[in-house]
């Protein structure tokens, strides 16, 4: 099949933008008729009970009987919006109704938006796990570290349904695509790539983590206060861990001593990095430039220094999405009746993604486009196929 390569996006205006959400993204229909009694008393009450019934006995039968089996919540708190920061949770909405128009779109799951006031650790754990069972899947959605690793974990370890925090695996399954098809393209492997990353929020972790089980072995971490390495005794608990399975040769320093040598850049921080420090890289480097809409180095820069480059934005070649992921993810998990996502599962997805461009490389396309439909599909089938262990 021929690939479906992005085009330019065009410039919205004010007025298009808020036509496009008045009223709001969703709605909510029926998928019976209720034309006669027959058909009320089947759906509701007396027929109902018989369902009920069921479920109680076993309640396998919620998801083949309810809508459970194919629904996602859509979940945040607000505090970490896109590149708004913390917003609150109602001026997240928007952002959490687009996402479930994406899960239906491209995966023909339903999804719920669901904003919560509640910022605790605690408080936001039991509320998500007591709205659990109208669920099958649960979408967390831009939540702020550190405190959405917590949160993501003690659900997982809490619930029996799939839970995935989108901007931290989405963004590791889809940038790992991305990666594969760099080197394929250059002719080297993950496992001799010298790769800075900046950035040891959400994302950041988990790329790290995802790179590490592809096969990277010599990743540096940048943040704001430098490399991340042992020896620093300023690290967070979640820096603590990254500071004992990467930087292997023991760099420190800053940015400068970072880049030297090093063949592939992840920015997944925002900052700025300048010519200095790419003079210093080898030869011909992959660079990934993901913070949105400033990319971390100037595109005029990336353009002349990098042999591949990849952005988060739309309207620039490589754009590393997260639609390509999640919408595919879940549908497998759902559709395997897996408990959780694992990495086996995310790993799977992310070489299903990079399939779908290999045949097409060039240095403007080591990833397909969000609208290319064979995406969602092969993304499912791969996730399925590594719950199920064929």
């Amino acid at each position: 099949m021929t690939s479906v390569k992005p085009s330019t996006v065009q410039t919205l205006s004010h007025e298009e933008i808020f036509a496009a959400h008045e009223g709001g993204k969703l709605s909510i229909n029926s998928t019976r008729p209720l034309k006669d009694m027959r058909d009320l008393s089947l759906a509701y009450t007396p027929g109902v009970a018989t369902v009920c019934e069921a479920i109680a006995a076993d309640p396998a039968v919620a998801r083949t009987h309810t809508g459970v089996g194919n629904t996602v919540a859509v979940i945040s708190d607000g505090t970490a919006v896109l590149g708004l920061g913390n917003i609150g949770p109602q001026a997240s909405l928007p952002v959490m109704e687009g996402k479930a128009q994406l899960f239906n779109a491209f995966a023909g799951l339903k999804a719920v938006p669901l904003v919560l006031d509640i910022h605790g650790v605690d408080e936001l754990v039991d509320t998500i796990a007591a709205l659990a069972p109208s669920f099958g899947g649960i979408n967390l959605e831009d939540i702020s570290a550190p405190r959405c690793f917590e949160i993501e974990r003690r659900l997982i370890e809490r619930l029996d349904i799939p839970v995935m925090h989108d901007d931290q695996h989405g963004t590791a399954v889809v940038l790992l695509a991305a990666l594969r098809n760099a080197t394929r393209l250059l002719g080297r492997e993950l496992a001799d790539l010298r790769l800075v990353v900046s950035g040891a929020g959400a994302a950041g972790v988990a790329s790290v983590n995802m790179l590490l089980d592809a096969g990277v072995r010599d990743i540096i971490v940048l943040d704001s206060r430098g490399i991340i390495h042992a020896d620093r005794t300023d690290l967070t608990p979640v820096k603590q861990e990254l500071a004992a399975k990467t930087n292997p040769r023991g760099v420190s320093g800053g940015i400068n001593e970072a880049f030297t040598g090093a063949d592939t850049f992840i920015g997944l921080s925002g900052g700025n990095i300048g010519e200095e420090a790419l003079q210093l890289m080898a030869e011909e480097p992959i660079l990934f430039t993901l913070a949105n809409p400033t990319p971390e180095i100037d595109p005029e820069l990336s353009r002349r220094y990098g042999a591949v480059v990849a952005t988060g934005r739309s309207d620039l070649p490589n754009q590393i999405n997260n639609v390509l992921a999640f919408p595919g993810i879940f549908h497998g998990a759902l559709a395997a009746n897996a408990t959780a996502i694992t990495m086996e599962m995310k790993l799977a997805a992310s070489r299903a993604i990079a399939e779908i461009a290999a045949d097409d490389l060039e240095a403007g396309y080591i990833v397909p486009s969000p609208l290319d439909p064979r995406v969602a599909p092969a993304v499912s089938a791969a996730v399925q196929a590594a719950a199920q262990g064929r």
